[in-house]
């Protein structure tokens, strides 16, 4: 309350400034771009970025997840609250000493989450080399192995039937769509990290087609995906010879599919 006494132009104008440029939350982002520097040619530069559609993350260079702060910055695929989910669901199937993975980890987010959740050994991949150094920064500390390289290629073969928990948040937007998406995220967020292929699922049967040789038993692969496309994923799933379940979270309006092993 303080800070907004003493710069009250922020209230206003700005707020007024970024309800035109169509940002839903404009008071939280006000409040958020003045708490961000004292420096008022700095923070006017943030707010022309802003206001130019760039996302508010990579404006700030972080984002709120699972009650951490994460780095973030242009080109990095910003995790979004519905992703929380598939944190979520991670962390209640990781145990201490369970050997964790995530692909197409972008900013490291649900790794991160996942090695606040118990002691685990635990690896990332991602192809952009701009992501893979965004989650070293986030996962410093953690013992995390991260890696650049397509989908599970840059995997170590000695983790081959030895992961107990194998996540992923794959693009799964259908390439037709990805036009309608809002401009911050189309613009200015990687194409391969929205786009899923013709029906969205591309990424995903990739995934499912090679979590068997990484799984140990009773080892579990989950995925996001959009509720429309829940059934089409399962039997994907169903397909790779591993039992799905379809899970939802209606406060996120957030869909995560689960694969485990028989075996």
């Amino acid at each position: 309350m303080a800070m907004s006494r003493a710069r009250p132009e922020l209230d206003g104008d700005l707020v007024a400034r970024l309800r035109a440029a169509g940002c839903v939350f404009a008071e939280d982002e006000a409040r958020l771009l003045g708490q961000a520097t004292s420096d008022s040619a700095l923070r006017a530069v943030l707010v022309a970025r802003r206001l130019a559609g760039e996302p508010l993350e990579h404006v700030l260079g972080w984002v709120a997840f699972g009650g951490r702060r994460l780095m973030v910055e242009p080109g990095v695929f910003v995790p979004r609250r519905r992703t929380e989910f598939l944190a979520d669901q991670a962390r209640a199937l990781v145990r201490d000493g369970a050997v964790v993975v995530d692909l197409c980890c972008g900013s490291g987010a649900v790794a991160a989450a996942a090695a606040d959740a118990a002691r685990v050994r635990l690896y990332a991949a991602d192809i952009d080399p701009v992501a893979v150094a965004c989650a070293r920064r986030n996962l410093a500390g953690t013992g995390a192995v991260v890696a650049e390289g397509d989908l599970d290629a840059p995997l170590p073969r000695s983790l081959r039937r030895r992961v107990d928990v194998l996540v992923a948040n794959v693009p799964y937007v259908p390439s037709g769509a990805v036009a309608s998406m809002p401009p911050e995220a189309r613009e200015h967020e990687p194409r391969g990290t929205l786009d899923g292929g013709a029906d969205g699922l591309d990424m995903v049967r990739r995934l499912v087609g090679a979590a068997p040789r990484w799984l140990a038993s009773g080892g579990s692969v989950l995925f996001e995906i959009g509720a429309d496309q829940a059934a089409s994923a399962a039997e994907a799933v169903r397909c790779a010879g591993l039992v799905p379940q379809v899970r939802h979270c209606d406060e996120r309006e957030a869909t995560v599919v689960v694969g485990t092993t028989t075996d």
